[in-house]
């Protein structure tokens, strides 16, 4: 269901924006950009959304070879999608993703791309508490993914992971999963997620926070503090503090970070992604690379980082064909992941009245083609107050009837009234159940500043003072539109550990996308 509905999300984008991620504190800020005009000695490359990290490097590559990297990051599959719809074309000059597997199981993004070079590689590993550690009795060289499953099923084990349908962290961290779990010997098949599909329901039921970013999952991690462990790339669990990582023994995907030349780029500016590709292979800037971001150097001349484990593990194949990678996903999104809630609580006060509720109709409408089976979904309009609260279930046996019901419910939205923000989150965190046994999360999309109703200190009181600390892990997903006050709503944000979209200059459309993953 998601891989289509994120196929007409990005059509409809089209030329306008592309939804990147700049990390921004726990708040995050989602910032639609586009990557401007051609310039000569500069690259416009849309890149995986870890990469940030690298800025120093190209700094120093700038210095090496006059040429500037101008990034957009965005997550790996999704960056997939916009080069098979063409949405590249012409507006950027390479594409640095931490992996191209997924790409060449798609032929229209594939007749895109004219060569690929490693740049540098980091495996899928495990970030374990030590204390967890010791309590579950792992030699940490020795563990291997059938134990985790174990640990997992007896209870003594929980993990956070990005969600697979938009981070190539989570999708890598899924295929190694179910590679093991099932026992393949070569490239999964349709047979082989079917024989591990029991296993993998009871290892998923092991996974407490999912994530759109690596850099979010992070932060989340360190502020719930009940959560065991992260499922993510080997370089970014180095760069959280008080992990044990542990690549499994019997095998893991690595991503090789391949920088890549699109085909609608000109001779000179292949000429040009070919000097920084060279330039960041060099034994200096490859030691570099390693020394600062934990991952590995592609030069055999140059060492790993100093506490980067160089035991030998085996590398686990990539499915062969899309139509098994697409349904793994499916699977996960469908059957194996525990079941999303969520509540959305929609500004419709007066200031909303005509094309403003008209773009709120349309985002959701064309969001409901992303649901997933099993999610629950609460509509909680609000003006001077909330208007009222309409919850449907995507049922797997009648998806449509549930689906329908939110278009209907989504069509008879109507503009009046003040603006209540903070009662209406108040409202919503009293709807929510907080021991159910899903991922819980609320999304604020506010056009403007609260003006009826209790103010942002009692909210604040309201939320430590009155709530669980159950409910206090629910976050809060505020959207930016129209004339919302940024500073109000990134501090509501980061009090519940949620974080920030901008749809002011973009696409609100595009911001609802993205919070998917998060969800």
């Amino acid at each position: 269901m998601r891989r289509h509905a994120l196929a007409a999300c990005l059509a409809a984008l089209g030329l306008l924006t592309a939804c990147t991620a700049q990390e921004d504190g726990i708040s995050g800020l989602s910032t639609p950009g586009v990557p401007g005009p051609a310039e000569p000695g500069t690259l416009r490359v849309l890149a995986s959304s870890e990469l940030s990290d690298m800025a120093p490097v190209l700094a120093r590559v700038e210095k090496d070879t006059g040429i500037k990297v101008r990034p957009t990051y965005i997550g790996t599959l999704d960056a997939v999608d916009m080069l098979a719809k063409g949405t590249t074309d012409g507006r950027y000059d390479a594409l640095w993703l931490s992996s191209n597997d997924y790409l060449r199981l798609r032929p229209e993004a594939a007749a895109k791309v004219v060569s690929e070079t490693p740049v540098m590689s980091s495996p899928v590993a495990i970030g374990v508490k030590p204390a967890t550690v010791k309590e579950l009795g792992w030699k940490p060289e020795d563990v291997t993914w059938s134990q985790v499953e174990q640990a997992v099923q007896d209870g003594r084990l929980t993990y956070g992971m990005t969600d697979p349908a938009r981070s190539n962290s989570g999708f890598a961290t899924l295929v190694s999963v179910a590679s093991a779990l099932s026992g393949a010997q070569s490239a999964l098949t349709d047979a082989d997620v079917g024989k591990a599909t029991p296993r993998l329901k009871e290892f998923f039921r092991g996974q407490k926070l999912t994530s759109g970013s690596s850099g979010w999952l992070a932060a989340a991690y360190d502020r719930r503090g009940d959560v065991d462990a992260l499922l993510n790339y080997e370089s970014v669990l180095k760069g959280v503090p008080g992990l044990t990582v542990i690549r499994p023994r019997d095998g893991v995907i690595t991503a090789d970070y391949p920088l890549t030349t699109l085909k609608s780029t000109s001779t000179r500016t292949r000429e040009d992604v070919r000097r920084l590709t060279e330039d960041l292979r060099t034994e200096r800037i490859q030691r570099e690379i390693t020394a600062r971001t934990h991952r590995r150097p592609v030069v055999a001349s140059v060492p790993p980082a100093s506490g980067l484990d160089t035991t030998r593990r085996r590398e686990l194949p990539f499915p062969g064909t899309r139509s098994v990678a697409d349904g793994l996903l499916d699977s996960y999104e469908n059957e194996l992941r525990r079941p999303s809630r969520t509540v959305y609580v929609l500004d419709t006060s007066g200031s909303m009245e005509g094309d403003r509720l008209d773009r709120l109709k349309t985002a959701l409408t064309d969001l409901t083609g992303d649901f997933r089976e099993r999610e629950e979904v609460t509509l909680m309009p609000f003006g001077s107050e909330v208007k009222s609260v309409r919850t449907h279930v995507v049922e797997p046996a009648d998806p449509r009837t549930g689906l329908d019901a939110i278009r209907e419910d989504t069509s008879a939205l109507s503009a009046d009234g003040d603006t209540a923000i903070y009662t209406s989150l108040e409202k919503a965190y009293g709807h929510l159940d907080a021991d159910r046994d899903t991922f819980t999360s609320i999304v604020l999309m506010t056009d403007g500043e609260n003006t009826a109703g209790v103010d942002a200190g009692d909210f604040d009181d309201f939320y430590r003072d009155s709530l669980t600390p159950a409910g206090r892990r629910i976050p809060v997903f505020p959207i930016l539109f129209g004339d919302s006050d940024r500073s109000e709503l990134a501090h509501i944000a980061d009090l519940t550990g949620g974080r920030l979209f901008d749809a002011r200059q973009g696409s609100l459309d595009g911001a609802f996308e993205e919070i998917r993953g998060y969800q």
